[in-house]
């Protein structure tokens, strides 16, 4: 690459490290980390999640957007999108002079208005080998902070592209990560891939793998799930399994073992040669997850979840503590109406915001919390100063 694009950013981290502090810092958090993840205030108890928040690849790309303000003061910058999925620091990115890109008439982002003086941030989830392309073209300055965790998947799916196997990639397909990772596979001729979105889509795949009598419902059901021209029957004949790195990594899994078992039967004592599998669950999502599974096993009343409603991640954690106690995931601080006594939040599975009632009463005492990959320190601390402020009890100090 030429001097125009970056990976690594600019060595400016000592000269950023206050504005990151005063923006995204919360001495509170820190002395809950320090007093064993606990917090008690008169007749509440907080336990905090031992992994939670910003997680290295989200405090690479934050970094990385102020180091490039800091790096070219005089410069039009843009972002691609968002550069994670917290509203928070995207508002915080804007107001440091970012643009946000949105989507054109044709649905892929609008580069119209980038010349060759600007600089353009690409975001932590990647972008795609066509949006990519497209703003090298351009010959800006592009400051690349997609997430290593990410790199490793687009690396596996290349492989099985280059080996003539179809990449079943374990995500969302409207994703901007999964949309990244599967146009890798559009760099080989013949490259192929299929989006599964949770277990019950990935056993229809098994069922045609292991009998190819339900091709109507796949053809309706993966629409907009498959490469152009994917031919079921042909392409399922070789599969890799991958996946969107913020998926649940049990579920994905439990997918990747289940389509194994489905070549196996279809293909005998040769399935080596119709299947191979990896795990690329992110590190850091597997690690908060396994973080919240063990937190359930304290004796909790309700668990709050904080971070963006789009943010995968976060869902996928209250995903998992919703199966075992009321859990509330919210946005933020300011879904806890302390006046009325009231919790806007997100109910698992519902892409519509809530509200209950009377959430916090006199039978709630050990509240559980942890925080989305995407979230920082700050948004934790508050939500804990509004829950006290609920009930009329100060934050210490």
């Amino acid at each position: 690459m030429d001097s125009t694009y970056y990976r690594k950013g600019f060595g400016l981290k000592r000269e950023i490290a206050e504005d990151l502090t005063s923006d995204y810092h919360s001495d509170l958090v820190s002395r809950v980390r320090e007093q064993g993840h606990s917090l008690v205030v008169g007749d509440l108890t907080f336990r905090l999640a031992k992994e939670f928040g910003f997680c290295y690849g989200v405090d690479r790309a934050v970094e990385y957007a102020y180091e490039t303000r800091r790096k070219f003061p005089d410069k039009r910058i843009f972002l691609v999108g968002e550069i994670i999925h917290n509203p928070h620091v995207n508002q915080k990115l804007e107001e440091m002079g970012i643009n946000l890109l949105g989507y054109d008439d044709d649905g892929e982002f609008d580069f119209s208005g980038i010349t060759a003086d600007d600089a353009v941030l690409m975001p932590a989830f990647g972008v795609s080998v066509r949006d990519f392309e497209r703003l090298r073209q351009i010959e800006c300055v592009v400051v690349d902070t997609t997430c290593g965790s990410v790199l490793n998947v687009w690396k596996r799916v290349e492989r099985y592209a280059n080996s003539g196997f179809t990449a079943l990639v374990h995500g969302k397909y409207y994703h901007e990560e999964t949309k990244a990772t599967v146009s890798q596979v559009t760099k080989y001729e013949n490259g192929k891939y299929l989006i599964v979105r949770n277990m019950d889509e990935a056993l229809l795949v098994c069922r045609f793998i292991e009998h190819g009598d339900n091709l109507a419902e796949l053809r309706e059901r993966f629409a907009r799930c498959t490469s152009p021209g994917f031919d079921f029957t042909r392409d399922l004949a070789r599969v890799g399994v991958a996946n969107q790195t913020t998926m649940l990594a049990g579920e994905s899994l439990a997918i990747a073992h289940r389509v194994g078992q489905a070549l196996r039967n279809r293909y005998g004592t040769a399935v080596d040669q119709h299947f191979q599998s990896f795990d690329t669950i992110c590190s850091a999502t597997q690690d908060r997850q396994d973080a919240v599974i063990e937190l359930m096993k304290e004796p909790l009343d309700v668990m709050i979840v904080i971070g963006g409603y789009n943010s995968s991640n976060t869902n996928n954690l209250a995903q998992i503590c919703a199966r075992a106690i009321t859990t509330y995931h919210i946005s933020d601080a300011s879904c806890i109406e302390t006046d009325a006594g009231r919790i806007r939040h997100k109910p698992v599975g519902s892409r519509e915001e809530g509200a209950t009632d009377g959430w916090l009463d006199d039978g709630v005492h050990c509240i559980g919390i942890t925080a989305g990959a995407s979230t920082p320190n700050n948004k934790i601390g508050e939500a804990i100063a509004r829950v006290l402020e609920t009930k009329g009890l100060a934050v210490p100090v």
